[in-house]
């Protein structure tokens, strides 16, 4: 490698180093947005979201994500809850974990090992990033299938560490 290249890589690493340590703490959900090719924004947690991301200095990440509206099961313990009641609660919440990287400045890979939604396992999550004063933004990479359209995704979180 070229002194020219090796100095480009060095800066590469340098500056994805800065996004792992600015990832680094818990993160409260404020808003999660999905926008269509046509401009659509729908807010698939509902407009008041709630949600907590957390990124470990040991490389783990694990995020939460819900609605603020849903509903109580009918009973206190979740195995006796009727099917129709958990297939509500989990159409409205998100969660999954694992080890993350940030693979460059501007994204971050989550390589889900739990979480609610099996299919996820074992399958990375990529993520735009970036920040905006007290702010994280995460994005889909690339326009995903979401409530019946192709849809950009962005959620934007608020550090509370």
């Amino acid at each position: 490698m070229t002194t020219n290249g090796q100095a480009a890589a060095s800066r590469e690493h340098a500056a994805c180093e800065d996004v792992r340590k600015k990832l680094l703490g818990a993160w409260e959900l404020v808003s999660y947005t999905a926008t269509d090719a046509d401009g659509q924004v729908i807010d698939p947690l509902g407009p008041q979201p709630h949600g907590l991301i957390v990124y470990t200095p040991e490389g783990y990440m694990s995020a939460q994500q819900c609605r603020s509206d849903r509903p109580g099961l009918g009973s206190d313990r979740l195995e006796e809850a009727t099917a129709d009641e958990l297939a509500l609660a989990a159409m409205t919440y998100v969660a999954y974990g694992g080890p993350f990287t940030v693979v460059d400045p501007t994204t971050v890979e989550h390589q889900v090992t739990t979480g609610l939604f099996p299919n996820w396992v074992g399958r990375p999550q990529i993520r735009r990033v970036g920040f905006e004063g007290e702010f994280l933004k995460l994005s889909l990479a690339t326009p995903t299938r979401l409530w019946g359209a192709d849809r950009t995704a962005e959620l934007t979180w608020r550090r509370v560490s």
